[in-house]
């Protein structure tokens, strides 16, 4: 099983040096991947009254474009994964020049992973349509497997006009793995016929609820004429929804039966709230997960 870990980035500050060493810790334990969330813009509760949801002003969320650039010279071989970039929110086009910026930079060792997120105060601050997110990213998503692929394109889509132009640098990756991130049936759907993977979702965190959407995922794609093991999955265990050592290793085990080898694990939120009760936490798990064999 390839085991990865989310950025733990609230815990871990804006420190440069601490980033770096998280990231350099985990690749020397054997951590196969680093995740790393995104929000540009978190709301104000003081102001949002009655706010419940996640990330507000006060979460710290680095761009992870970024990080992806600063990291990929800390932990060469590691692969980076955004988990998820907010696609519907961004320009296509400097998506993709970015991505493949970043692509370059891990040679080759990206991931881009994406969603239509949730938060519409994002959306509008960023001038941006909140309400057909959906079908937009799917467009988007063809959008940039043509800018990575050909040195000049010219598309005309519903959303996005190009004429006898191309980014440079491509990247190396051609086109770069897009994976979508989500639990909803359209998104699942959307997985089935466009993505080279699906990032399951946070808030699912039960065995049987995993296995209902790993069931309707490859329902879609047999539906559509693919291979349901041409898609990658990536599981999620979220320690908060996982107490123990034994509830983490029964998560792993559940994984592995159903057939997923990659699997990011996250230490957010769980009272680990230093850099080094982070970095201690990293070689405790990774410990824990060799009890599969």
């Amino acid at each position: 099983m390839n085991l990865g870990v989310v950025l733990p980035t609230l815990e871990l500050g804006p420190d440069p040096a601490a980033i770096r060493e998280y990231a350099q810790t985990a690749q020397a334990l054997g951590y196969t991947h680093l995740v790393i969330q995104d929000h540009v813009l978190g709301v104000d509760p003081a102001v949002h009254i009655g706010w419940s949801r996640p990330y507000t002003n006060k979460t710290l969320t680095p761009d992870p474009f970024i990080q992806s650039a600063f990291l990929s010279t800390a932990v060469p071989g590691m692969e980076l994964v955004t988990g998820v970039v907010v696609l519907t929110q961004r320009q296509t086009v400097l998506v993709a020049k970015q991505a493949a910026e970043v692509d370059i930079m891990t040679k080759g060792h990206f991931r881009l992973g994406v969603g239509i997120g949730w938060n519409n105060v994002e959306y509008q601050a960023l001038g941006e349509d909140f309400t057909n997110r959906g079908v937009r990213s799917e467009e988007q998503v063809e959008l940039m497997r043509a800018l990575w692929t050909q040195p000049s394109i010219t598309f005309n889509g519903k959303w996005h006009q190009i004429d006898a132009a191309g980014i440079n640098p491509l990247p190396i990756q051609r086109p770069i793995p897009v994976w979508f991130g989500g639990a909803s049936d359209a998104v699942l759907k959307r997985t089935a016929r466009m993505g080279d993977g699906w990032i399951t979702s946070p808030q699912v965190q039960t065995y049987e609820e995993n296995r209902a959407m790993l069931d309707r995922l490859y329902g879609f794609a047999e539906e559509v004429g693919r291979d349901p093991a041409s898609i990658g999955i990536e599981g999620r265990i979220e320690l908060v929804d996982h107490p123990t050592e034994q509830d983490v290793l029964r998560a792993y085990r559940e994984w592995h039966d159903l057939g997923v080898d990659i699997v990011t694990l996250s230490t957010r939120a769980v009272g680990l709230d230093s850099p080094r009760q982070q970095m201690d936490a990293l070689k405790k798990y990774m410990g824990l997960s060799t009890n599969l064999s």
